[in-house]
C-alpha cells in the first residue's frame, strides 16, 4: 500500500464575501491510496484562518500520513486529533479504495439518481445590489430556502434585503437563513436578534463568535430567532467535552462541517450527542472541491435529515473538477452517467 499527496488551488468565479474577508482562492489538498490495483481518494479541505489545522507544519503531517498509510484509517485517525481536514481525507481515501469505484462512498437511492437532496441557495456578502442580484438569482432557480450571509456590510442594508425577501415571499414559501460568522458582540446580539425575527428567521448561524459559551447559553435561552452552531463545535474532541458543549448552551439547532469536526468519525459523534438531545441539525460542505463535496452529500443523503442541507458549493470555482454532482430546483442530484474529471 502507497500513498502520495497533491495540492490545488482552487479559484472562485468571482470573489464571495464573509465577515471574515473575501475569498478569492481556496487551498485543498489531496490523499491517493494505491494498493493492489485499486486506487482512493480523499480530500484534506483545509480552510485557513478557521481550521484549527491551518499550521505551519500542515504539508509534513500530511508527508507523514502518506509515509504511514499502511498503520489504516483508524489508527491515523486517532493521532490526527488536532488535524481533522487530515482524518477527514484519511478516512474518505480508505472508504473510496474500499468502494466499487473510487467515488462510489455510499449507494444509495442518491447516487443511483433516484432522489434527491434540499439544499439552501447561498447568498455572499458584497453590495447591496449584488446581494439581492443573487437572491433574485436563487428563487429563480427554484430554491426554498435561502442563506445570507451578514455581518459585513451595513445592518440596515441586510434589514432591507429581508425586507425585500419578506415582500414577495411568506415564510412557507422560502425560508431564511442567515449565518453571521460570528460578527455580532454579545452586548448587541439581542437587540439585532430582535430585528432580524420580525421577517420569521428560520435560524441564525454562530451570531457571536466561538469560545463565549455562558454568553451563547443565554442567548439561545432567550433569543427570538433559533441559533445555530457553527464555527462552535471546531476544536472540540472527545464525545466528554462535545456533550458538555451541547448541555451548556442547549442550542436549537447544530451544523456539521466534517473537513473540520473530525470527518465522519467526528460528525458521528456529534450526531450522536444531538440525537439524544433532541438537536436538530444540518450538514454543509466547508468550500471543499466537488471530491469532498461528494463525500458529504452521499453520507448526508444516508442520515435522512428533513431539513436543507448547505451543499451547494460546487459551482463557486472556475477549475474545479467534472462531477455527477448537479444542482436543480433547489436541490443537489446524482446523475451517474456523468463520469468524473479527476486525474487519479
Amino acid at each position: 500500500m502507497k500513498a502520495t499527496y497533491r495540492r490545488h488551488l482552487l479559484e472562485f468565479k468571482r470573489p464571495s464575501g464573509t465577515s471574515r474577508g473575501v475569498l478569492t482562492t481556496k487551498e485543498t489538498w489531496f490523499i491517493i491510496i494505491n494498493s493492489e490495483g485499486k486506487t482512493g481518494i480523499g480530500e484534506c479541505g483545509l480552510l485557513r484562518s478557521l481550521s484549527i489545522d491551518d499550521k505551519p507544519d500542515y504539508e509534513k503531517k500530511l508527508a507523514w500520513v502518506c509515509e504511514n498509510i499502511s498503520l489504516g484509517a483508524e489508527a491515523l485517525w486517532g493521532q490526527l486529533l488536532e488535524f481533522p481536514s487530515l482524518q477527514f481525507g484519511v478516512e474518505m481515501a480508505f472508504r473510496s479504495l474500499e468502494a466499487s469505484t473510487p467515488f462510489l462512498l455510499h449507494p444509495s437511492g442518491f447516487t443511483k439518481g433516484h432522489d434527491s437532496i434540499p439544499i439552501n441557495g447561498l447568498v455572499w456578502m458584497g453590495e447591496k445590489s449584488f446581494m439581492k442580484e443573487q437572491i433574485l438569482d436563487k428563487i429563480k432557480n427554484g430554491f426554498k430556502c435561502i442563506k445570507l450571509k451578514i455581518g459585513a456590510i451595513d445592518f440596515n442594508a441586510e434589514l432591507d434585503l429581508l425586507k425585500f425577501i419578506r415582500s414577495g415571499f411568506s415564510s412557507e414559501e422560502i425560508e431564511i437563513r442567515v449565518d453571521a460568522n460570528g460578527a455580532f458582540s454579545p452586548e448587541e446580539a439581542f437587540i439585532k436578534l430582535e430585528r432580524l425575527s420580525k421577517f420569521n428567521i428560520h435560524s441564525i448561524e454562530q451570531p457571536i463568535k466561538q469560545g463565549q459559551l455562558d454568553e451563547m447559553a443565554r442567548l439561545c435561552e432567550v433569543a427570538p430567532v433559533p441559533i445555530a452552531l457553527d464555527e462552535e463545535l471546531i476544536g472540540v474532541t472527545g464525545v466528554t467535552y462535545k456533550r458538555k458543549l451541547l448541555q451548556t448552551i442547549n442550542p436549537q439547532y447544530i451544523i456539521f462541517k466534517p473537513s473540520l469536526i473530525g470527518g465522519y468519525r467526528g460528525t458521528e459523534e456529534w450526531l450522536q450527542l444531538a440525537n439524544e438531545m433532541n438537536i436538530d441539525w444540518w450538514a454543509t460542505s466547508a468550500l471543499e472541491s466537488n471530491v469532498g463535496l461528494n463525500a458529504i452529500s452521499q453520507w448526508t443523503y444516508t442520515k435522512k435529515s428533513q431539513l436543507p442541507q448547505g451543499l451547494g458549493t460546487g459551482g463557486l470555482y472556475t477549475n474545479n473538477f467534472e462531477s455527477p454532482l448537479e444542482v436543480k430546483n433547489g436541490t443537489i442530484t446524482y446523475n451517474p452517467e456523468t463520469p468524473w474529471g479527476f486525474n487519479l
